[in-house]
C-alpha cells in the first residue's frame, strides 16, 4: 500500500481543480462510484489509490476539453505523487442556451 501520509487530501485536491478555469465542477460518476470516503462523508469526482489519483470533471461548454482536462492533470500532480488520470464526464451549459 501507498504511504499518503504526506499527501494532501482528497479535499484540498478537489479545490486545487476547482479553482481551473474552464471547470465546472467534480462529477461523481453514473453511479457515484467515483469519490473518496472520509470519515462523516466523501468526496465526490476524486478517487486516490495505490496506482495514482483519479479525477472525473465537468467543462464549462465552449471551453476547450483537452487544454482544461490537461491543466487539471498539472495541478494535481503538482502536489500529489504519482500519476493522475483525468476523466471528462460532462459538459455544462452554463448559459441556458
Amino acid at each position: 500500500m501507498t504511504d499518503t501520509s504526506s499527501d494532501p487530501s482528497a479535499e484540498t485536491i478537489a479545490e486545487a481543480v476547482r479553482a481551473i478555469d474552464g471547470v465546472h465542477g467534480l462529477h461523481g460518476g453514473v453511479f457515484g462510484e467515483v469519490a473518496t470516503y472520509l470519515p462523516g462523508g466523501r468526496v465526490p469526482g476524486v478517487r486516490i489509490g495505490d496506482d495514482g489519483v483519479e479525477v472525473h470533471i465537468v467543462v464549462r461548454a465552449g471551453r476547450p476539453v483537452l487544454p482544461v482536462a490537461n491543466a487539471v492533470r498539472t495541478a494535481v500532480e503538482a502536489i500529489t505523487a504519482g500519476p493522475t488520470h483525468v476523466t471528462v464526464e460532462d459538459l455544462a451549459d452554463i448559459n441556458g442556451d
